[in-house]
């Protein structure tokens, strides 16, 4: 694995798009003071995913976009490029190589890419820590660094000596799972305290149902009475209601019959 070329436009004193090709093997890069020497390593950095502006040689992060000169106005945008020869797999990813881009907006906004496809920070972070590339690796030692590493404690020294190792990142690893699992016990643990307490509702709350439902058969037997009493009204309704028809027709015929036989005899008379 070794890097194969850098492009970078719009970041720092790179107006314009420029390319670096590097071959296998050790390369300088070299020129007089203020030529820009500083910022290809600012620019391997940042495209690596440094977050700090300091680290940059900067008061924040919008100082790496192109500031303008006499010339030249000042750019909307800056962005690099890194493509690695991955040849040998030492990136866990399936292609011989490999190109992240970082792009920072002067609005403030950010965009990432891994072979041309947007991601997180945070997916650039993890590839290159697999290979002991990343940002925290120490593959770019600024000046004076080696006194900073040299004077520090023992227990800062250690940290260095951690991080350049690659062993930083499996700590990390380490304890982020661990908060995850931490996360998982406390929503057991909540789980089962819910649990616990629909138990103890279970038990007045199936004696209710059980006189609910002993209430609702009561219903269905008054209604049920109800309905049989008006059916045995309605049938002796139906039966008197004949009786009075057939009555009333007795009462009519003899009625006809006593006009007749008043007719009748005031004839004879």
């Amino acid at each position: 694995m070794h890097l194969k070329t850098l492009t970078v436009r719009g970041f720092k004193s790179f107006a314009s798009a420029t390319t670096f090709d590097f071959e296998p093997g050790v390369t300088a890069v070299v020129g007089p003071n203020g030529s820009g020497k500083s910022n290809v390593v600012d620019a391997l950095a940042w495209v690596m995913g440094e977050q700090g502006a300091k680290s940059l040689r900067g008061g924040k992060m919008e100082d790496v976009i192109f500031a303008g000169t006499s010339g030249r106005a000042a750019l909307g945008r800056a962005h690099v490029s890194l493509t690695i020869d991955n040849a040998d797999g030492a990136l866990p990813i399936e292609y011989s190589e490999v190109t992240i881009s970082r792009t920072l907006f002067r609005s403030g906004g950010s965009e990432y890419a891994i072979n041309g496809r947007s991601c997180r920070l945070l997916d650039i972070q993890e590839l290159l820590s697999d290979s002991g590339l990343g940002r925290e690796m120490h593959v770019i030692v600024g000046q004076g660094q080696l006194d900073r590493i040299l004077q520090a404690t023992p227990e800062d020294r250690r940290g260095f000596i951690e991080e350049a190792s690659g062993i930083l990142k499996h700590r990390r690893r380490k304890e982020k799972t661990l908060r995850k699992l931490e996360s998982v016990q406390a929503n057991l643990d909540r789980l089962e305290d819910l649990t616990g307490e629909i138990q103890r509702q279970l038990t007045p709350l199936g004696r209710q149902a059980r006189t609910a439902r002993k209430a609702q058969r009561i219903q269905y037997d008054v209604r049920d009475a109800r309905a049989r009493l008006l059916a045995d009204d309605l049938v002796a309704a139906r039966a008197g209601m004949d009786t009075d028809q057939g009555a009333s027709a007795q009462a009519r015929q003899r009625r006809d019959e006593l006009e007749k036989s008043a007719a009748a005899l005031a004839e004879r008379l």
